[in-house]
């Protein structure tokens, strides 16, 4: 649906419960679109799960053993 900027002012709240119905509304000027009316976009509730998320990572045994090079600097 097109509506001119004058009609949207006039009718902005029918506008909003109309977008809220799913239908897309073009602002226009002068015949051109310039803004949209449109509801957001549905939030994605899928979240992946942190559960098993590290499932095959491993780490070597000896992960926090510094090696001789850093003896001047623990002294």
């Amino acid at each position: 649906m097109n509506v001119s900027i004058a009609e949207a002012k006039a009718k902005f709240s029918e506008l909003i419960k109309r977008a809220e119905a799913g239908e897309e509304i073009i602002v226009t000027r002068h015949g051109k679109a310039v803004a949209t009316i449109a509801a957001p976009p549905k939030a994605d509730t899928t979240r992946a799960s942190p559960i098993g998320a590290m499932k095959g990572i491993w780490i070597w045994d000896d992960f926090d053993e510094l090696g001789p090079e850093w003896d001047d600097y623990i002294k």
